[in-house]
């Protein structure tokens, strides 16, 4: 449990404070700015380069964030990204955090070991995503949630990044690129209800770009580490 800032590069400093900048700039900037919003958004974006480090601080900090996100949902009754991120992310990136301290990487100690999948973990992940999100679809509908479709979508998507995550996979930032695409959608769509979320909008714009540079950094790191 290092200081994960000593380890940024030059390159990462860049993207880190490049990502605070535009999310402080567009929180700041809306007419109905939102506290809890701006925290999330900052909490999120340095939680993301510190998992692109392959640093078990990035996986503590997605359990804060997975909290203040579900409450921001909670307040749209966007019933199932706050169920997905309460129930299921919240307590996968704390079987993460403790994966991630026993498998530290042979070469770097500060970085977790990175894991190639095996068949067994291709259909467990495809089983268990049919089951998990049947049953948060059920759970949805009896709610009323608004936008279903993309609200299901994204659970899929949320639940398989979890777990390639929780397998120390490089393909976690793959799915989690895909993910903050379907919650762009979602919130686009909450934003023209209400601009107050606009904001939101913004902010996984900038996670989907960091999540691409996390998978990047990860296949580097794969390689260097199948070199030892």
């Amino acid at each position: 449990m290092n200081n994960p800032i000593k380890t940024l590069t030059k390159r990462e400093w860049s993207i880190w404070l490049g990502s605070i900048i535009i999310v402080l700039i567009s929180n700041l900037a809306t007419k109905d700015f939102d506290l809890l919003t701006l925290v999330a958004a900052l909490t999120g974006v340095t939680s993301l380069i510190f998992a692109a480090k392959g640093n078990v601080w990035g996986q503590v900090l997605m359990i804060l964030f997975s909290i203040l996100y579900g409450i921001i949902s909670f307040r749209f009754r966007y019933w199932g990204e706050m169920l997905t991120y309460l129930g299921m992310t919240l307590p996968m990136a704390v079987w993460s955090t403790i994966t991630w301290i026993k498998n530290p990487s042979e070469n770097n100690g500060n970085e977790v070991q990175i894991q190639s999948l095996s068949k067994k973990h291709i259909v467990a992940l495809c089983i268990s995503g049919i089951i998990v999100t049947a049953v948060y679809y059920y759970i949805l509908k009896s709610f009323n949630t608004p936008n279903i479709i993309f609200s299901t979508i994204s659970i899929i998507t949320s639940f398989i990044a979890a777990s390639l995550t929780m397998l120390r996979s490089s393909y976690y930032a793959v799915w989690y690129a895909v993910n903050d695409v379907v919650l762009i959608i979602l919130w686009v769509l909450a934003s023209l209800k209400d601009p107050a979320y606009i904001p939101v909008v913004v902010n996984f714009s900038i996670f989907f770009m960091n999540d691409m540079y996390g998978f990047m950094s990860w296949k580097q790191r794969e390689l260097e580490q199948a070199e030892v």
